[in-house]
């Protein structure tokens, strides 16, 4: 099975600000140009997972207009990490005892108050599992947490207790990556 892990446009919201499960709207242009390139890439009859947030839904929907044999199916468990109190600042501000706090425990601690890693990459293997049950190749259409929690998955990691061992890279806006399940 081939998962096709797309992440979506440019996001409206001014560089260094924290919004993993803020729900903002991704850049329209920007967004148009990725669901015509994917149109002409994406091989025909594929499943198609959307995190339900306005920059992923309206890659979505632009997808499926160039693209009508793709059918959506919107899942809430492919929403970014969700930061809580932090949603909406700036990385800069957020003082340092609270970022040291998460290093420190990274896989438990809830950074902002919501939801830990380890909490997050729980949520996305259970998707990685029904994905993979289902044994279609499938596109998310989602955000770089989640694509980097399933590479993490992939590779046959689900136990995330330190800093280091999180993904670096993720597919720049736009763009995606293509694992085997």
């Amino acid at each position: 099975m081939k998962l096709w892990l797309v992440r979506h446009a440019q996001p409206l919201i001014a560089p260094g600000i924290c919004y993993g499960a803020t729900d903002v709207a991704a850049d329209e242009q920007a967004t148009r140009q990725a669901a015509q390139t994917l149109a002409q890439i994406l091989p025909p009859g594929l499943g198609l997972r959307v995190s339900p947030l306005q920059r992923c839904a309206r890659l979505a929907q632009c997808l499926r207009e160039l693209r009508p044999d793709l059918s959506a199916q919107t899942d809430a468990r492919l929403v970014e990490m969700n930061f809580g109190g932090w949603e909406g600042q700036r990385w800069d501000a957020i003082p340092q005892a609270d970022y040291d706090r998460w290093t420190a425990d990274f896989g438990n601690h809830r950074f902002g108050g919501q939801e830990s890693v380890q909490e997050f990459v729980r949520r996305v293997a259970a998707v990685w599992d029904e994905t993979l049950r289902e044994g279609v190749d499938t596109v998310w259409i989602t955000h770089a947490g989640v694509i980097r929690a399933a590479t993490l998955i992939a590779q046959g990691v689900r136990d995330v207790t330190q800093a280091a061992q999180w993904p670096q890279d993720a597919p720049a806006f736009g763009c995606w990556c293509v694992l085997e399940g």
